[in-house]
């Protein structure tokens, strides 16, 4: 195949005029052309408004074998033309290392989903456990959840099938860098289960929360029939190691519910990153956790239209769809404060999971048509910042505060830091979201009205001052970031642009030792995705997943089918 890189069209254009375009920059007839290929597809915005659209394609030449394309290529010198092999994706051969029970793969995330799905197709038979419900149960539980605030801390919106992603904008974009071609698998079996076939090459692609839950739902079915099971409202209450092998230590088995055991010797960690409990009894047990560094913040929300004005250069983007934006800067302090998870056309979420807190996330439809654009901007905290900082009893300011329980060094420490700042937020909303106009942020005092941005929220609000949720450097850092954002586009730091809180489910607060192989140092325990501290997204979460998978493969064989 031809690589062109760097292939430039018009807004508007159509398939063929791509060919055309492609055949020119080539020099060889349009009909010669039998096979066209988008790999990307990105946009150009940096001279509005003529915004143009930038590909990346591959292109078949009839009966042009290598060694043609070859000389093509070195005819026409252009570095944007080069010739492309590519190799598709392969799960590795199976093990010969008999397993002593089926593999168990706790939570139903991405990363526990692709890993069951992966294992399920190469014969494993896996056993799939989550804490929530399925999917059309929880999205009925969340969407009373919302309209009456009463919650169900065992399914909501961190927990059930489909993970937290499912009631987010469903981003697939990613930051991991990807040699052995997992990141383009997983948009190959979104798209295979439901997904746009678009997410396959578009620059940012996203599916939403709605096609989501369609697509967890169907690969579920998928493990199922390949023999794998898949077991709601289970939730692992203790780990059985044994332990008198000392630093050989193994599991063995799993406790469900307080009293249901699955004997076992290979289980899959996709706990997601507010499994809080389950970290408890994990170190409880002796398996290895270490603090490590997120994020905490408010949502801000503002018109699209602005987005898309600054971004594109217009107010309504037409095919082009609502503008995002991804933002970054460092405080005087050198905190880093950016943007996180941006909604375009979204809704600001109530996604509590456990009683008397509350955290909230971003959320997007697929067609992401809703009036606002919405996303966290973040602060990042460290372990030395857990130990130190504590948000003030009753109300109080956030301040610095004595020494708190625990040390750096502390796996949980980040843990109860968040708790401190969900309880905190609980208290100021009344059990709602507290929100405030960023105007009365930056004065420290209750707002008493929105202004010309229109609140769009899934759950109960009520005005409140945020500045009582943060220690005050946290807050600073805020409002810098906050105004340096402004400069990069402009009406960012507008007084009423609507503040939520609070942001603090980012990534996991603890990460979970493995080794090269995937496996903890409390054999048969593979930590895998984000709430193991591994992943920070949909795709490098499923991506994590694969990878789990192939070394589970490596190394044992295929669990037989019951007779």
């Amino acid at each position: 195949m031809i690589r062109i890189n760097q292939l430039k069209m018009p807004l508007g254009h159509d398939r063929a005029g791509l060919l055309d375009k492609a055949a020119r920059m080539l020099h060889v007839p349009a009909g010669e052309i039998e096979k066209l290929a988008i790999i990307k597809q990105s946009v150009d915005a940096r001279k509005k408004p003529d915004i143009r659209y930038s590909y990346v394609v591959d292109i078949g030449i009839r009966q042009a074998g290598q060694q043609k394309e070859e000389k093509l290529v070195r005819r026409l010198k252009d570095r944007n033309v080069t010739v492309h092999q590519e190799t598709p994706y392969r799960l590795p051969e199976p093990g010969t290392e008999p397993m002593a029970g089926r593999p168990v793969i706790i939570g139903t995330g991405p990363a526990g989903l692709f890993c069951g799905l992966m294992l399920a197709r190469k014969g494993y038979r896996p056993i799939l456990l989550e804490r929530g419900e399925d999917v059309d149960a929880r999205t009925e539980r969340v969407a009373r959840f919302w309209e009456t605030g009463q919650l169900d801390p065992s399914s909501n919106v961190q927990f059930g099938e489909g993970g937290a992603g499912t009631f987010s904008d469903g981003k697939l974009n990613t930051l991991v860098k990807d040699t052995f071609g997992r990141n383009r698998e997983v948009l190959r079996i979104l798209a295979e289960f439901g997904g746009d076939p678009s997410i396959l090459y578009v620059n940012k692609p996203h599916i939403g929360t709605d096609v989501l839950s369609r697509i967890v739902k169907a690969i579920r079915r998928e493990i199922e029939n390949l023999g794998g099971e898949v077991r709601f409202l289970s939730q692992v209450t203790d780990f059985v190691t044994d332990r008198e092998a000392g630093e050989n230590r193994r599991i063995e088995a799993l406790v469900i519910n307080g009293s249901q055991v699955i004997e076992t010797e290979t289980v899959v960690l996709a706990i997601g990153h507010s499994a809080r409990d389950t970290f408890e009894t994990l170190l409880a047990r002796g398996v290895p956790m270490e603090p490590k560094a997120f994020a905490v913040g408010l949502r801000v929300q503002h018109p699209q239209t602005l987005i898309n004005e600054s971004q594109y250069g217009m107010e309504e983007c037409r095919e082009l769809g609502p503008a995002s934006y991804k933002l970054t800067w460092k405080a005087p302090d050198g905190r880093g404060v950016y943007s996180f998870c941006m909604c375009p056309g979204g809704y600001v979420v109530n996604a509590s999971s456990e009683t008397g807190r509350l955290a909230v996330n971003g959320m997007s439809y697929h067609d992401r048509a809703g009036e606002n654009a919405n996303s966290a901007i973040i602060v990042t905290v460290t372990p030395e910042d857990f130990s130190r900082m504590e948000t003030g009893p009753g109300g109080e300011k956030g301040c610095e505060a004595e020494q708190v329980r625990g040390m750096p060094g502390d796996a949980m420490s980040g843990i109860r830091f968040q708790r401190r700042l969900e309880e905190a937020a609980f208290r100021l909303g009344k059990g709602n979201i507290p929100v405030q106009l960023y105007g009365d942020f930056k004065a420290g005092q209750v707002s008493g009205d929105f202004g010309d941005v229109n609140p769009a929220f899934k759950g109960g609000y009520a005005f409140a001052n945020l500045r009582e949720l943060f220690p005050e450097p946290l807050s600073r850092a805020f409002m810098e970031g906050m105004e340096g954002f402004g400069t990069m586009i402009r009406g960012f730091n507008r007084p009423d642009a609507i503040l939520a809180g609070i942001e603090s489910r980012t990534s996991s607060p603890v990460r979970i030792p493995r080794d090269e192989k995937m496996e903890s140092p409390v054999k048969g325990i593979f930590p895998c995705g984000e709430g193991a501290g591994y992943a920070g997204g949909i795709t490098s979460a499923a991506m994590d997943g694969i990878k789990t998978a192939e070394e589970i493969i490596r190394r044992y064989s295929p669990f037989p089918s019951a007779v």
